[in-house]
């Protein structure tokens, strides 16, 4: 039997703040770092595109994704996304990457010349749970299983 333990979460410090708050992006001060006012948003998360159902067994196969803990679907310029929240392992309590100078390509991509620090995500669609997808689903291909989620259409009223 291992006697491995799990990692504890870490103990996370606040961001820098000016006058108490969270700056906007014009706010931050010429030359320091955007990132020394953000909780690290783009660390906690991956989103890896997707293809689009086509079909209910595509969009069956997406209420699978949801039932993992952590997961969502979404829709951005017409593409859809796996999203798994969760954490880098290498995040550091005040926000940071533990291993900055060693961290993968994909993170020195990323630029904070259009980073999420002052943006509140909208999306064309957003899937948080296998209900929603399914709700979805029959609407989009008018399922007939007897099996619905939806009540059934009340009757119209009468015209007096």
């Amino acid at each position: 039997m291992s006697t491995a333990t799990l990692p504890q979460p870490i103990q996370l410090l606040p961001a820098k703040t000016i006058d108490g708050k969270k700056p906007t992006r014009e706010q931050v001060p010429k030359g320091a770092s955007l990132c020394e006012y953000c909780t690290a948003k783009c660390c906690r998360y991956f989103a890896l595109p997707i293809d689009a159902p086509t079909c209910e067994q595509d969009l069956d196969f997406i209420r699978w994704y949801l039932l993992h803990d952590r997961a969502t679907v979404f829709i951005e310029d017409g593409t859809w996304y796996l999203l798994v929240h969760t954490d880098c392992k290498h995040l550091q309590s005040d926000h940071r990457c533990g291993i900055y100078y060693t961290r993968p390509q994909i993170c020195r991509d990323y630029s904070t010349a259009n980073c999420e620090f002052d943006e509140d995500a909208v999306y064309e669609m957003y899937f948080e749970t296998s209900e929603q997808v399914a709700e979805y689903m029959e609407a989009r291909f008018h399922s007939s299983d007897a099996k619905t989620l939806r009540s059934p259409e009340p009757s119209l009223l009468p015209i007096l």
